[in-house]
């Protein structure tokens, strides 16, 4: 047999048992979980079927908003990193000058870790003495100046916002990579033609572009689903709860010993992953052509 043929397999093995034994199995027991009432609280274990989905949905908490904060978040940073990302990348692989200081000035804050960047943000947007404010009322707009991350009605925002900061670098690689990979005689040919710059975007381009950015886009929703760590270090979920997602609710209800809740928010969001990475995958790649 054809040792070429086979190292393959061997590998695709490997991988199906790596996903199997620390993804699969744990996200299934996870679910398993959350038909119980597994606490901190009691040594024993009973079955209640749907009651703490009921209570995730139907019940008295905030656990709607929760999943509301989750969506809105995943939806608008989506849009704004890919938006972004992608007019910068377009801009950045023309030949400007000093292109590759652009590149890294843009790329650097991904490459920050989260804790720099949360108490970095936290300094910056204090109401009283952050340089963002106190920068307004230099220059005589004092009345712009706000309470970022306490105000209720614009923390979230806030939050959305750096993270767009933050993440918007990479997906301008990503494309950038993306871009520079299209060969030029297309753009060549369509120059002849008399194409401007917005039919050559249009038409060459952003359909070229088409497999890389639905990758973006699934990589930024399944981050979005799963954000914790930014909304952690800046908000901790405050004020009131106004910047709570799915993971720091679950990170709350696992710290209090209520484990039941927090496999069940665990599974909400599993469920959600799958139905929106399904769609969008398949919406995506709709036209895409198999050989």
């Amino acid at each position: 047999m054809n040792k070429a043929k086979v190292y393959p397999w061997y590998f695709a093995i490997g991988a199906v048992i790596f996903y199997t034994v620390f993804s699969v199995i744990p996200g299934l027991v996870g679910i398993g979980y959350s038909f119980t009432d597994w606490s901190a609280y009691s040594k024993e274990l009973h079955f209640v079927g749907l009651a703490n989905f009921k209570e995730v949905f139907m019940g008295k908490g905030d656990y709607l908003r929760y999943i509301t904060n989750t969506l809105l978040f995943t939806f608008v940073t989506t849009v704004m990193k890919t938006g972004l990302g992608l007019l910068f990348a377009v801009a950045l692989s023309r030949g400007i000058k000093f292109m590759n200081f652009h590149r890294g000035i843009l790329y650097m804050p991904s490459v920050l870790p989260i804790l720099v960047t949360g108490l970095t943000f936290t300094s910056i947007l204090n109401p009283k003495l952050g340089f963002l404010n106190s920068f307004l009322r230099s220059i005589g707009l004092g009345g712009l100046a706000q309470k970022w991350l306490v105000d209720p009605k614009i923390a979230f925002g806030s939050v959305m916002a750096v993270d767009i900061w933050r993440g918007t670098g990479y997906i301008m690689t990503m494309l950038i990579v993306g871009i520079l990979a299209i060969p030029r005689d297309y753009y060549e040919a369509v120059a002849v033609d008399g194409a401007n710059g917005w039919q050559r975007f249009w038409y060459i381009t952003l359909p070229m572009l088409r497999q890389t950015l639905a990758v973006t886009i699934v990589l930024n929703v399944i981050y979005g689903l799963k954000v914790f760590d930014i909304i952690y270090a800046l908000t901790n979920g405050g004020p009131g709860h106004r910047t709570e997602v799915l993971y720091t609710a679950v990170f709350k209800m696992m710290s209090k010993g209520l484990y039941a809740a927090g496999t069940t928010i665990s599974s909400v969001l599993f469920i959600f992953m799958l139905i929106i990475g399904y769609f969008l995958v398949k919406i995506l790649t709709k036209d895409e052509v198999v050989e």
